[in-house]
């Protein structure tokens, strides 16, 4: 973790913040606010947040487990603060929640989705592949088509792992 940051489990307090951060991103697909709050009290065990040292969130990673995979972690978004930017935070926070995630709950392997067009993603997941010697997969898991929006990009799925014990 980046000096002056701590990982921590986000609380209901911290999803305003969150979506703040999901929105200033300018990448993300920005969720509703109400749903931030939700992650962060249903889903708070398979996420993260770093903590600056006034406690606010300066990045964070949010995830849940496959019900029919319950060794898979699906990784939903991962955003860093743009002052925090540049130290390694996205990797650090990553890092830490899976290697929570396999501690507590026996996951073994991650999934995420990312667009073609989002370099800063894609070198996140393959770096964290190359990091714990996984193999990844990549295939399109929902075709741009699939989008009642017009102009949403492709979603390629990467299945990274098995992660080692």
């Amino acid at each position: 973790m980046p000096e002056g940051l701590t990982l921590d489990t986000p609380r209901v307090e911290d999803g305003a913040a969150i979506w703040r951060i999901a929105r200033d991103s300018e990448v993300l697909d920005l969720n509703s606010s109400y749903s931030y709050l939700l992650w962060c009290r249903d889903f708070a065990a398979t996420s993260a947040v770093a903590r600056g040292a006034d406690g606010e969130p300066a990045g964070f990673v949010t995830g849940y487990v496959r019900p029919d995979r319950p060794r898979t972690l699906v990784v939903w978004q991962v955003a860093v603060d743009h002052a925090h930017r540049g130290r390694g935070l996205a990797a650090a926070l990553l890092d830490g929640l899976v290697a929570r995630a396999a501690q507590d709950l026996g996951v073994r392997g991650v999934e995420t989705t990312v667009t073609p067009d989002n370099t800063a993603s894609n070198r996140l997941f393959a770096s964290f592949a190359e990091r714990h010697g996984a193999p990844v997969e990549r295939e399109v898991l929902f075709d741009d088509g699939l989008f009642p929006d017009a102009g949403h990009a492709p979603e390629v799925l990467h299945r990274i792992g098995p992660l080692a014990a």
